[in-house]
């Protein structure tokens, strides 16, 4: 195949790119669009992340490969995240694309494992793929979205008061049942609750391994974490009604709990409520993880929120 690039150059100086890569140099977005439309395949090398070219590349109808980080990168290991207040870990150069859209549209694999980029390669030239936008995207997309945050968001009402986490009791019995077919528990339809959205409907309450985040905990459900949920599993009545043993229940400002250790019975619920997060984890703590569904091709809205 012919390889390609846009790679930005000033005329004084020659483009710092291999001589066997046809390099346009940087180019009007419509020109973009039509070089994308010729092509086959577009590579990405790492960076940046999340960028919209791979988007714009899968809508023109090209495959999109790109490489899988072993370790995942964040700020322990990465110095573009060091330093920033965020656990999160990144799986792949685009992990919206590697989770949400995949084969045939996206091949995520290891670099560093010559037969395997080899054999990705070759698959590639043995596909053919249509043009693919994912729903979200679309302008349709973007107004379901924009419709439901609106008809379902009050910003004028002030936020429901955290409960404290030590208070004994939050509500009248357990809002909790086993959901079927899973090891979680949903919201019981029958408890009160204050208003909420994402609907409590939506809810599915699983708990992590040991150095697990609730981003990975909730996608081998099947499912995405949503942070809204925090504030009704942060009690001792999700612990109970998990069955969890607890010689204690402290609350802390930990950006892990709620969460329990099983060797040593301890269990935290969390202090601070701008401390939740989805993608915190610990080796010592299994974490209270807030799930929800999601609609396909519109991961931002549960099944039932439109």
């Amino acid at each position: 195949m012919e390889i390609h690039g846009t790679v930005y150059y000033e005329t004084q100086r020659p483009p710092e790119v291999p001589a066997f890569v046809k390099n346009h140099g940087l180019l009007p977005q419509q020109e973009l669009q039509q070089l994308l439309r010729k092509a086959k395949l577009f590579i990405g090398f790492g960076f940046p992340y999340e960028g919209p070219a791979p988007l714009e590349a899968i809508a023109n109808g090209c495959i999109f490969l790109q490489p899988k980080f072993h370790p995942p990168h964040s700020s322990l290991n990465h110095e573009f995240f060091r330093g920033k207040p965020t656990s999160r870990e990144v799986s792949s150069q685009h992990p919206y694309a590697e989770q949400y859209i995949g084969r045939p549209h996206v091949m995520t694999v290891d670099f560093n494992n010559s037969q395997e980029f080899d054999s990705a390669v070759r698959e590639i030239m043995r596909t053919k793929v249509e043009p693919y936008l994912p729903y979200e995207y679309t302008c349709e997309g973007m107004l379901e979205r924009v419709h439901a945050y609106i008809q379902h968001q009050d910003f004028c009402v002030p936020d429901v008061a955290f409960p404290p986490a030590n208070i004994s009791k939050m509500w009248p019995g357990s809002p909790f049942v086993i959901l079927p077919n899973s090891t979680g528990l949903g919201w019981a339809p029958n408890a009160s609750a204050p208003p909420s959205w994402p609907p409590l409907s939506a809810l599915q309450l699983l708990v992590s391994e040991e150095g697990q985040s609730c981003v990975e905990a909730c996608q081998r459900g099947g499912l995405v974490c949503e942070p809204a949920f925090f504030h009704f599993i942060n009690n001792k009545e999700a612990l109970s009604r998990l069955e969890v043993q607890c010689e204690g229940v402290e609350a802390e400002m930990n950006h892990v709990f709620p969460a329990f250790s099983v060797v040593q019975r301890e269990c935290g619920l969390q202090k601070d409520p701008l401390l939740f997060s989805c993608a915190g984890f610990s080796t010592k703590y299994r974490r209270l993880c807030p799930c929800r569904d999601f609609r396909k091709g519109q991961v931002a809205l549960c099944r039932d929120c439109l």
